[in-house]
């Protein structure tokens, strides 16, 4: 992508963001990670919304990514949202980490012990939509460049000493409208839930900040519901994070 090609692509996405209207997709694709982030940072300058949470991967091989979350669109549980918020009511449960500290940028990478110590755990869900009309079927570059087709996160209770917990081993259920859909022990796609915590804080520019939320991978899928809907991840020894989708 050009540098207009990029200023493009954050215009026409800024526009959705604030209109509300769902486009078919951009005009170019990025060719990169980093051009989907700078999509990603231009739309937030356009937007104006302050960011209060990231979802990121790491995956084991390959380039790690993120996905910025606005302020606005975090809620605590238990959380409704609006169908006309949240269009496509795609739903995954997480472990999130919550930096109870800053970690301001630096040259040397920051350590999983030094990232461990400077966060809170909790359970969210992650709220899946986007600006596009049908986002699975657009290129993974494009999903990332609209912040990884997330629309909002729901926060569950936070638990500041969990040094007790095996992170990737926790007992896990996600129910909707009561029924269990899924019961399992682990279910992390890299097994290592940290690793985006860690990731997201050397991926940043401007370092993060204490009160930012990290969200590092589903441990359910990407299921969709429909309006009326009610959504509970619970993972043993954590707790639960719930939200109803109203129409």
């Amino acid at each position: 992508m050009t540098e207009q090609e990029i200023a493009a692509a954050a215009e026409i996405l800024a526009q959705a963001r604030q209109s509300g209207m769902q486009i078919n997709g951009l005009p170019v694709t990025p060719s990169s990670v980093a051009q989907a982030h700078e999509i990603q940072d231009r739309v937030a300058v356009l937007v104006g919304e302050p960011i209060g949470a990231f979802k990121a991967g790491a995956p084991p091989e390959g380039e790690p990514t993120r996905g910025l979350i606005e302020t606005r669109m975090i809620r605590s549980s238990p959380a409704h949202m609006a169908v006309a918020e949240v269009p496509h009511l795609g739903v995954e449960g997480e472990v999130a980490f919550r930096f109870i500290r800053d970690l301001p940028a630096r040259s040397e990478p920051y350590t999983r012990e030094e990232v461990a110590k400077a966060v809170a755990v909790l359970p969210v869900i992650e709220v899946v939509s986007s600006r596009f009309h049908d986002p699975l079927s657009r290129p993974k570059l494009e999903q990332l460049a609209d912040c990884g087709i997330n629309a909002g996160l729901v926060t569950g209770p936070e638990l500041a000493d969990w040094s007790h917990l095996d992170l990737p081993k926790l007992q896990m259920t996600f129910t909707v409208n009561g029924e269990t859909l899924i019961e399992r022990r682990g279910g992390h796609p890299t097994d290592d839930p940290i690793a985006g915590a860690v990731a997201l804080a050397n991926m940043m520019r401007a370092g993060v900040k204490a009160g930012q939320i990290v969200t590092t991978g589903s441990w359910t899928g990407l299921p969709f519901f429909k309006p009326g809907d009610r959504c509970t991840v619970r993972f043993e020894g954590l707790g639960e994070a719930e939200v109803v989708f109203d129409g």
